[in-house]
């Protein structure tokens, strides 16, 4: 799983899986979610994402993980 942020358009991009999106539905105002062609669901894009969603703050609960990479941008 991956998360994207892109302060130039304040969205967020949470990639799910590494499969390719057919089709997208919102399902809120600014919510999008992407489907593959199986119908799952591969990524969540959030518009005005830092009125939505606390970006400073993120915590990984039961998830083992053995890497963690954080890229500066």
């Amino acid at each position: 799983m991956k998360l994207n942020y892109h302060s130039d358009t304040d969205s967020l991009y949470i990639d799910l899986a590494e499969r390719t999106s057919v089709e997208s539905r919102e399902i809120s105002a600014g919510v999008v979610l992407d489907y593959d062609a199986e119908g799952s669901v591969v990524g969540i894009d959030i518009d005005n994402a830092s009125r939505k969603v606390l970006l400073d703050h993120l915590v990984l609960s039961g998830l083992a993980s053995s890497e963690v990479e954080r890229i500066a941008s």
